[in-house]
């Protein structure tokens, strides 16, 4: 998990408009920080890989990059390849 900054903590300040600003910005930035953190567990949590068990690599309806099947017509593993060049099913080796 990424470690986000946070803002110093200032104690004297020469205004009420200085502290208020402040803390305002203080509060938006913990707001933040917090979103951040929590997109980050979600991310983390999901799994970057699927790997199916299928007869042919047609029956995955909508492969992701990274995913991976076995294909038993074939009896070979493999991974879903996407690059600007094309986007296909490549054999393991």
């Amino acid at each position: 998990m990424a470690n986000y900054p946070e803002i110093p903590k200032f104690f004297r300040f020469n205004s009420k408009d200085m502290k208020d600003i402040y803390e305002m910005i203080e509060r938006w930035g913990s707001t933040l920080i917090n979103e951040l953190r929590l997109r980050d567990i979600e991310v983390d949590s999901t799994p970057t890989t699927n790997i199916y068990t299928v007869v042919t690599i047609s029956s995955v309806k909508r492969p992701r990059k990274g995913d991976i099947v076995y294909a038993v017509s074939s009896g070979k593993y493999k991974g879903y390849v996407s690059t600007a060049a094309s986007t296909t099913w490549k054999n393991f080796y």
